[in-house]
C-alpha cells in the first residue's frame, strides 16, 4: 500500500471535536509568552509522575510486603497502559490536528504521519500514574490527578492532540493500570516477600530499630 493511500484511510477527528480544540489553540495564540514554557512541560513534566512513583517506593518500604508489591507495580502499571494506547493507536490511525486542521495555530512541531494522535501517549503515562498509585497512596494519586489534568491541557495548547484524545487516554488508562496493579498486588507478594528477605532488603524494606531496653 501506498503512503498516499495510508493517509486516505486514516481517521481524521477534527470533526469530533474540532471547535474545542481550535479555542483552545487560539488561547495559545494569544498567550504566545506561554508557548515555551508550556512546550518545556507537555514533556518534561512526565518526570513528575515518575517522581510521584519513586515517592510511593520510598514510603512502601516502611508499610510492608503488601505495599512494596503495589509500588513496584506501578511503572509496570504505567508500560503496559502505554503499551495498549500505542496498539490502539495503530488501530484508529488518526491524524495528528496538524495534518487535519493545518490553519489552527499549532505551537509543536507535526510529527511524521505514522504518528497517530489517537489516544494521546502523554496522557496514557499520567492517567496510568494515577490509577497504579490509588492502591498505593491515595494522596499520591491524587497529586497525580491534578498533574494529569494540567498534562491532558497542554497537549492540546500546543496542538498535539485534540481534547477527545486526552479523554480517551483516561478511558483506557485508568482501567488497564488499576487493574494490572490489582494482579500484581496479588500475584507477585511472595515473589517480592522473597526479595524482601535478600540482598535487595535495603530497597525493599526499611531496617527498623532495634528496641531500646530499660537500664
Amino acid at each position: 500500500m501506498t503512503a498516499p493511500a495510508t493517509a486516505q484511510l486514516a481517521f481524521d477527528g477534527s470533526g469530533i471535536d474540532g471547535s474545542l480544540f481550535t479555542s483552545v489553540t487560539d488561547f495559545a495564540r494569544d498567550t504566545k509568552w506561554l508557548n515555551t514554557p508550556i512546550e518545556l512541560w507537555t514533556n518534561l513534566g512526565l518526570g513528575v509522575f515518575a517522581v510521584l512513583m519513586v515517592m510511593g517506593w520510598w514510603s512502601a518500604r516502611r508499610r510492608g510486603t503488601q505495599a512494596m508489591t503495589v509500588a513496584l507495580a506501578a511503572p509496570v502499571a504505567v508500560v503496559i497502559a502505554f503499551a495498549a494506547a500505542e496498539v490502539v493507536k495503530k488501530i484508529v490511525a488518526e491524524v495528528r490536528p496538524c495534518r487535519s486542521m493545518p490553519h489552527a495555530y499549532i505551537v509543536d512541531a507535526c510529527p511524521a504521519r505514522s504518528d497517530y494522535a489517537f489516544p494521546s501517549g502523554h496522557s496514557t503515562v499520567a492517567a496510568a500514574t494515577v490509577a497504579a498509585l490509588f492502591l498505593l497512596d491515595r494522596r499520591l494519586s491524587a497529586i497525580a490527578a491534578v498533574f494529569a489534568v494540567v498534562e491532558g491541557f497542554t497537549r492540546v495548547y500546543v496542538g498535539a492532540h485534540y481534547p477527545h484524545d486526552v479523554l480517551g487516554s483516561a478511558v483506557l488508562a485508568l482501567p488497564v493500570a488499576y487493574a494490572t496493579s490489582l494482579a500484581l498486588r496479588r500475584w507477585a507478594g511472595p515473589l517480592v516477600a522473597n526479595l524482601s528477605r535478600g540482598v535487595l532488603r535495603p530497597l525493599l524494606a526499611a531496617e527498623t530499630a532495634a528496641p531500646q531496653h530499660a537500664q
